[in-house]
């Protein structure tokens, strides 16, 4: 089936032929008739396979054909993220999927001033992305009215729930009308998910399960063992290597990323980091640093990984592995987005196995070893010009040059002994 034999209007038809989309993925072939319908869903797919225009492409279509006159109280579809990127790139997909429509959306999230946001959505929005905090403290303030609220999407719901937004969650339930449509899209589930799911709806959820391996058969994903203080040679390597590949790389806290960025640059490699301490003009920047190839290489925690949708990100390291098993299933998903193809590689460190069996255990098979021979591993070591002190001192150098003068106090000891 193409996106021309559905029943929706022409101005969404026109902005899908215009970016090329031919033929709706799995979950937009399964998701969208029943969004038109007004049912109520709990769709749970593969990261990259097209969640987001499975939710924006039916709801445009339904308040297009309505074509209600927008007023400041009048936001009809509310969509909560669980972050700042995440609202961001949703937003721009539907604000691309609505060119030419009566539909107009808004992203509202928190770290930037609050009054020019105010001042926009006076203005009237059909669809308001938000994350929960920026959302709850506007409508606290009686900036932003709810009752008017038609449709329901709680995206990357389980991150959400990990991030400990379950009270939000559930206080805003009390401020949205009774009767409306509840749309959960994931690209993972579990016991938590289905009992929020099934106690914030009253009628029945169509379930959309993923296939059984998480991870899209577009992906060629696999683990290497590597030291942990070796790990910086590895990701160097792998840098100089594939010097026009944009290449992700995802570490365990915000200190990490900012120790692995300081050793990318002693070695003169650019590179930049987005995590939360970061400011939220910051993170924008550099994820435009990124889309726009000017940084190649991006240091990201977790709490970023949702909403890092980039075109063409040819490699994801997992530097650390992650402590939530489902997180990898996000991380590698970074890359092989729609039909390309991607390639991720997770450095495992002997302390690290135990997360390693989590993921394994999570994704109910073994994830292919990337085997490292002695001579290779021991090359790569060699192959780095790593810089260790603050004067950028080769510390291989600085090695060689201790064995050398530990080999000529030998020879020196030795000529003293034969003079006595």
């Amino acid at each position: 089936m193409k996106f021309e034999d559905y029943h929706i209007s022409p101005e969404v038809k026109k902005n899908l032929a215009k970016l090329g989309f031919r033929r709706p993925t799995d979950i937009q072939y399964k998701a969208i008739p029943s969004v038109l319908k007004g049912e109520d869903v709990l769709a749970i797919a593969q990261t990259g396979t097209g969640k987001t225009a499975a939710f924006a492409i039916p709801i445009i279509n339904v308040l297009h054909n309505r074509g209600k006159a927008r007023r400041p109280d009048g936001i009809k579809c509310v969509v909560l993220v669980p972050t700042h990127e995440l609202a961001i790139q949703v937003h721009e997909v539907f604000v691309t999927l609505s060119r030419h429509t009566r539909v107009r959306s808004f992203a509202l999230i928190g770290g930037v001033d609050q009054d020019p946001q105010i001042e926009e959505l006076n203005k009237g929005f059909d669809v308001l992305v938000a994350t929960p905090g920026r959302l709850f403290d506007l409508r606290s303030q009686g900036h932003l009215r709810l009752n008017r609220v038609e449709i329901l999407v709680l995206d990357e719901a389980d991150h959400m729930l990990d991030l400990g937004f379950i009270k939000d969650i559930r206080d805003l339930m009390r401020h949205l009308p009774h009767k409306r449509q509840t749309l959960f899209f994931s690209a993972t589930i579990d016991d938590k998910i289905k009992k929020l799911a099934y106690s914030l709806v009253s009628n029945a959820i169509r379930i959309q399960i993923s296939p059984k391996d998480p991870v899209a058969k577009n992906i060629d994903h696999s683990v290497a063992f590597i030291e942990m203080d070796d790990k910086r040679f590895f990701l160097e390597r792998i840098v100089r290597e594939n010097p026009d590949s944009k290449i992700l790389v995802f570490v365990r806290t915000k200190v990490r990323a900012e120790r692995v960025a300081k050793a990318m640059g002693r070695v003169k490699i650019e590179s930049t980091t987005i995590h939360g301490d970061k400011e939220q003009e910051d993170r924008v920047a550099v994820l435009e640093q990124f889309k726009s190839g000017e940084v190649k290489l991006l240091i990201a925690t977790d709490v970023s990984a949702r909403g890092i949708d980039v075109h063409g990100v040819d490699y994801v390291v997992n530097y650390d592995l992650p402590e939530q098993p489902e997180n990898y299933v996000h991380r590698v998903g970074r890359t092989g987005r729609a039909k390309a193809r991607g390639r991720a590689i997770a450095f495992c460190a002997p302390e690290e196995k135990k997360l390693l069996e989590s993921i394994e255990t999570y994704m109910n098979k073994k994830i292919g070893v990337f085997e490292i021979k002695n001579d290779d591993y021991e090359e790569t070591l060699d192959f780095s010009t790593t810089k260790t002190d603050e004067n950028n001192t080769d510390w291989k150098s600085l090695i060689r040059e201790a064995e050398k003068g530990e080999e000529l106090r030998k020879k020196m000891r030795k000529k003293r002994r034969k003079k006595k």
